[in-house]
C-alpha cells in the first residue's frame, strides 16, 4: 500500500513540475494606482494559491475556537455530573384502547 501511494505521489509531482515548466511566460500582474508588476505566471498561480488558503484558514478560525470551547465545556459538564446518576424512566405512553376513547370512534 505505502508503495502505491509513494508511486501516486510521484506521478503527481511529475505532473504539477512539468505544469510549472510549461507556465513560465512573464505576465503582468495590474494592480492599484498604475502599479504593476512582472513575473512568471506559475508564481503569480502559487502566490494566489497560498494567499486563498491562508484566508480560508483565518476565515474558519472563529468557528474552530468557539466548537474548541463547546467542547470543553461539555466535557467539564460531564465529568462534573457523578457516573452513578440514574436516568428517570420515560413516562408510559397510553393504551390504545385509551387513545379510542378519546377520538371517539
Amino acid at each position: 500500500m505505502k508503495i502505491i501511494v509513494r508511486l501516486i505521489a510521484v506521478a503527481l509531482f511529475v505532473v504539477f513540475f512539468d505544469f510549472a515548466l510549461k507556465n513560465t511566460d512573464e505576465v503582468v500582474l495590474h494592480l492599484f494606482w498604475n502599479a504593476q508588476t512582472k513575473s512568471p505566471l506559475i508564481l503569480l498561480l502559487l502566490l494566489f494559491l497560498v494567499l486563498g488558503m491562508v484566508f480560508g484558514i483565518l476565515a474558519m478560525t472563529a468557528t474552530v475556537l468557539r466548537y474548541r470551547r463547546e467542547l470543553q465545556r461539555a466535557r467539564k459538564g460531564s465529568a462534573e455530573q457523578p457516573a452513578t446518576a440514574e436516568v428517570a424512566p420515560a413516562a408510559k405512553p397510553p393504551a390504545p384502547e385509551a387513545l379510542i376513547e378519546q377520538v371517539g370512534l
